[in-house]
């Protein structure tokens, strides 16, 4: 019987995640290719031989997502596979419809076609959009776990972008790691804050392997997830933060709104900053489609490490990168701090951006009083770098979770802006772990 030709469309993560567990070494079919987007510099390069396996000895090329109609004439193609994260209904369906068009089938691989098996409990964090709070809900599930005694290894969300070879399979325990692997600004991102708390972190692209290393350093699994994708495990306690200020997103995003159904918990942040009717929206959606799952309210109390300088000056803001491009949010910590800080001004950066920074706003049009901390290779830190010593503005508020002053050069006074995440409801996440670990006695 003839194998099937498969494209699958992604951006250097889920895509990866799906072809290692699915088709890698499936006589059934054979992938073409990977369509990529939403991550620059990825396509014009190939999933390499040594991770792709003895079916593919060249490897399996990369190509823009522009091409998909392309690709699909031209080697034959019978399915598209669509795997990557935080887009609409909307848009998943054009996918289809432009998949339909050019004469191919349109998949949508689910958790047990991609889901691994652990030896070790899992605790999946996960979201139904980027931006809603996951990471300050893994480092508060992990502080629990720790200070009950329980030794834990924090697996990531793949962000392979560079020499995927060497990104195998990744261990992160100190600061030097992350040089080792040279790491984007979005990874420092999500690593750095468990580094600091002496939580060892896995990710990488081959996550069978990644597994099976953890396994053997740890009592628990930690999932902390990407974007709003569903993990890579199947998962015994699967914990989904919702964020209000965009409520109804939770019905309304791929895969966002599987984890809204699936989940165990769902954590309502930002009660802080949100207003009642949308919580109150977000709550009723909840009850609608997932009655089931436990409801957690939670703030993300904003701390400032030297607020004072703030006040009365021209700020310039810039914020956590996947947040603000394909999250969607138009502003985050750093913003409300600047503004409870009592700046004077808070500067539109956009004239100054430079390079790589520049087409991001283009590309981005939301975007307007907030500089998104790029930086996927050297050369986009320095066009950051660039952008904000050309602001005139008197001071930095830094609301990325990363000391970004370690890798850019700022001429002006900077402060941090940290957030972390507090239950404060009558049900609480310490409740809910120790609940999970007499199941695992």
């Amino acid at each position: 019987m003839k194998s099937k030709n498969v494209v699958i469309m992604g951006a250097a993560g889920r895509d990866f995640h799906n072809f290692n567990v699915y088709y890698r070494d499936n006589l059934d079919y054979k992938v073409v290719a990977f369509t990529a987007t939403q991550i620059p510099d990825i396509y014009g390069r190939k999933y390499p031989y040594e991770l792709a396996g003895k079916l593919y000895p060249d490897g399996i090329p990369i190509y823009s997502e522009d091409e998909l109609e392309k690709i699909i004439k031209k080697d034959k193609v019978d399915d598209v596979v669509f795997a990557y994260s935080d887009v609409s209904h909307n848009h998943v369906m054009h996918s289809a419809s432009r998949a339909h068009s050019a004469g191919a089938n349109f998949i949508l691989l689910g958790p047990n076609s991609t889901m691994i098996k652990s030896e070790k409990p899992v605790i999946s964090i996960c979201a139904v959009r980027t931006g809603s709070g996951k990471s300050q809900t893994s480092r508060r599930v992990s502080k629990i776990l720790l200070d009950l005694g329980k030794k834990v290894v924090v697996i990531r969300h793949p962000m392979p972008y560079g020499d995927l070879v060497k990104q195998r399979c990744q261990r992160f325990e100190n600061y030097e790691d992350l040089d080792k692997y040279e790491c984007t600004v979005e990874e420092r991102e999500e690593y750095e804050p468990h580094i600091e708390r002496g939580i060892v972190v896995y990710a990488g692209v081959d996550y069978e392997e990644i597994l099976r290393n953890a396994e053997k350093e740890t009592e628990i699994i930690l999932w902390d997830g990407g974007n709003n994708d569903f993990p890579f495990y199947f998962t015994d306690l699967h914990i989904v933060v919702a964020d209000p200020h965009r409520s109804g997103h939770e019905l309304l995003y791929h895969p966002g709104e599987t984890n809204f159904r699936m989940a165990d918990v769902i954590i309502i942040n930002k009660t802080d900053t949100a207003t009642s009717d949308k919580i109150i929206n977000v709550q009723e959606n909840i009850k609608s489609v997932n009655p089931k799952a436990r409801i957690i309210l939670a703030e993300s109390p904003i701390s400032i490490d030297k607020p004072e300088i703030i006040k009365d000056r021209k700020a310039l803001v810039i914020e956590d990168g996947p947040t603000l491009t394909h999250g969607g949010m138009s502003f985050g910590a750093g913003f409300i701090a600047a503004q409870r800080a009592e700046a004077r001004e808070i500067i539109d950066p956009r004239p100054y951006a430079v390079g790589s920074i520049k087409d991001v706003y283009n590309k981005y049009t939301h975007l307007k009083k907030i500089l998104p901390a790029m930086g996927y290779d050297d050369e986009q830190v320095r066009e950051l770098e660039q952008t904000i010593n050309n602001s005139p503005c008197e001071v930095v508020v830094v609301g990325t979770p990363i000391n970004l002053l370690k890798l850019v050069k700022i001429d002006k006074p900077a402060v941090r802006v940290k957030y972390e995440l507090k239950e404060v409801g009558d049900l609480t996440l310490e409740q809910i772990l120790k609940q999970f670990l007499k199941n695992f006695k």
